[in-house]
């Protein structure tokens, strides 16, 4: 038995060099342990999008994120329809005071307020609102299609 430490932030090489064989075995683990569906959300399927209605990509999914906003609401906290309409969700889940900021020494996408969508067969199955910060990353809320409850969403976003 040989074991190795990898530093994984910033990503060394060894991290980069052996990162799909690792999570090869990460995902026979939690197939096998924790009985996730090998259709779970991959990496390839979370979409790191700004809070902007400047940008294209959230612009042209806000009326889905906002159906599946008020789905959520109203299956797991009893919300009724206008607790959880277009104007509640901007107001709750899109204004933010934080304004976008792209430091040189700073993270690809910038920092600020991010909608990470997860997406299966080209529909939006779970949204964490997200805060990126210089020296921290803030989950501000989640919300998921109660349909998919069973792929336990929640967790998955904690821990990516």
């Amino acid at each position: 038995l040989k074991v190795r430490v990898v530093r994984s932030s910033p990503p060394s090489s060894q991290f980069k060099a052996t990162f799909q064989e690792s999570y090869q075995v990460y995902k026979r683990y939690q197939m096998l342990i924790h009985k996730d569906p090998p259709d779970k959300p991959t990496i390839n399927q979370v979409r790191l999008v700004p809070v902007s209605f400047e940008d294209p990509q959230f612009k042209s999914s806000f009326n889905q994120s906002a159906t599946l906003f008020a789905k959520y609401q109203m299956s797991v906290h009893k919300d009724t329809p206008s607790d959880c309409g277009e104007n509640e969700f901007t107001r709750f889940l899109c204004d933010s005071p934080l304004e976008a900021e792209h430091a040189p020494d700073g993270p690809e996408c910038g920092y600020g307020s991010f909608h990470q969508q997860y997406w299966l067969d080209g529909k939006i199955i779970a949204v964490g609102v997200i805060d990126i910060l210089p020296y921290c990353v803030s989950s501000v809320y989640l919300y998921y299609d109660p349909d998919f409850s069973f792929l336990s969403l929640g967790v998955y976003s904690a821990l990516r």
